[in-house]
C-alpha cells in the first residue's frame, strides 16, 4: 500500500523515524536553551533593557507603526481579494481571449518575488517619471502577489463545487455571469474562508518587507529604535522581541478567526460542503513550493 508521495513505512522505518524525530526535537531544544542562556549572560532580559518602552514618544511612534502596518494590510487585503475574484472569474471564462491573458498575468505575478516588485514600484518607476509613495508601492505589490495566489484559490474552490449547482442555474435560464456571481462564487467563498484568511496571514507578515523601501511600518520602527546607541545602548534584542510578539498576536487573531469561521461553516447545514478547502490548500502548498 502506498501514499501519494511516498510508500507507507514499515515497522523498522517507523522506529527510525521516531528516533530521528526525538533527536531532531532534542537538537532544537538544545539550540533554544543555548540562545536563551546567551541572552541571560549578556543581560538581555534585565529591566534596564526595556527602559525605552517607558518613553511616551516611543509609545506613540509604536502605535503609529502598528497603524501603518494594519493600514497596509487592510488596503492590500481588500485589493488582493478583489484582484483574486476578478482574475479567477477571468480564468474560468469560456472565451480564450479573456482566459489566456488572465492566466499569464496570474502566473507572472505569482512567480515574481514580492521584494522585487516593491523595489520595482518604489525605485524603478521613478526612472520612467512615475513616483509612488512607499505605502502605495507596498500595497500594490501585496495586491499583485497575494491577489494572484487568491485567484488560484478561488478558481480551485469554484471548480470543486458540485456541477449540479451550475447545471441547475443554467436550467433556470441564468447567464454565465449570473451563475458565477450569484450561485458559484458565494458558495465557494464560504467554503474557502479559512484558506483565504490563512493567505491573509501571509499578507500581514509580508508587510514587514516594506522596511526595505523605507515604509514606516512595525519592523522599520523596531530597527530604528533598536539601533539607537546614544539613548538606549542598542536594545535590538528586546525591541525585536516586542515586535515579534506584536506580529504573533496579530497573526494569532487572524488564525483564530479562520478557525472560528471553519467551525461555523461545519455547523451550518445550509452550506454545501465540498472539497474546496482541500483544493485551495493544495494551491497554497504548490505556490509555496514554487517560491522556494
Amino acid at each position: 500500500m502506498s501514499m501519494v508521495l511516498f510508500d507507507v513505512p514499515g515497522p523498522k522505518a517507523r522506529v527510525r523515524h521516531k528516533i530521528m524525530a526525538v533527536v531532531g526535537i532534542a537538537a532544537i531544544i538544545a539550540a533554544v536553551v543555548y540562545v536563551v542562556m546567551r541572552f541571560v549572560v549578556t543581560d538581555q532580559f534585565t529591566t534596564r533593557r526595556l527602559d525605552w518602552i517607558n518613553y511616551k514618544v516611543i509609545q506613540l511612534s509604536l502605535v503609529e507603526a502598528i497603524g501603518n502596518t494594519l493600514a497596509a494590510f487592510a488596503v492590500g487585503a481588500v485589493l488582493a481579494l478583489v484582484f483574486g475574484a476578478i482574475f479567477a472569474a477571468a480564468r474560468l471564462s469560456d472565451h480564450a481571449w479573456i482566459r489566456t491573458p488572465a492566466a499569464v498575468i496570474v502566473e507572472i505575478f505569482r512567480a515574481i518575488p514580492l521584494v522585487i516588485m516593491m523595489f520595482f514600484f518604489y525605485y524603478g518607476l521613478p526612472v520612467a517619471g512615475v513616483k509612488l509613495s512607499a505605502f502605495t508601492a507596498v500595497v500594490i505589490s501585496l495586491m499583485l502577489y497575494n491577489g494572484s495566489v487568491l485567484a488560484e484559490i478561488f478558481r480551485a474552490g469554484i471548480n470543486s463545487l458540485p456541477k449540479g449547482q451550475s447545471e441547475a442555474a443554467y436550467a433556470l435560464g441564468m447567464r454565465k455571469t449570473q451563475v458565477m456571481t450569484l450561485v458559484l462564487l458565494p458558495q465557494a467563498l464560504r467554503a474557502m474562508l479559512p484558506t483565504i484568511i490563512s493567505q491573509l496571514v501571509v499578507l500581514l507578515k509580508d508587510t514587514a518587507l516594506g522596511f526595505l523601501i523605507t515604509f514606516e511600518e512595525l519592523l522599520r520602527w523596531g530597527t530604528r529604535i533598536g539601533g539607537d546607541a546614544v539613548n538606549f545602548g542598542r536594545p535590538m534584542i528586546s525591541v525585536m522581541i516586542v515586535v515579534a510578539l506584536i506580529y504573533i498576536g496579530l497573526c494569532l487573531l487572524l488564525t483564530w478567526l479562520a478557525t472560528y469561521l471553519e467551525k461555523r461553516n461545519r455547523r451550518n447545514k445550509k452550506v454545501i460542503h465540498t472539497d474546496a478547502g482541500d483544493a485551495a490548500q493544495q494551491v497554497q502548498v504548490a505556490n509555496a513550493a514554487g517560491s522556494l
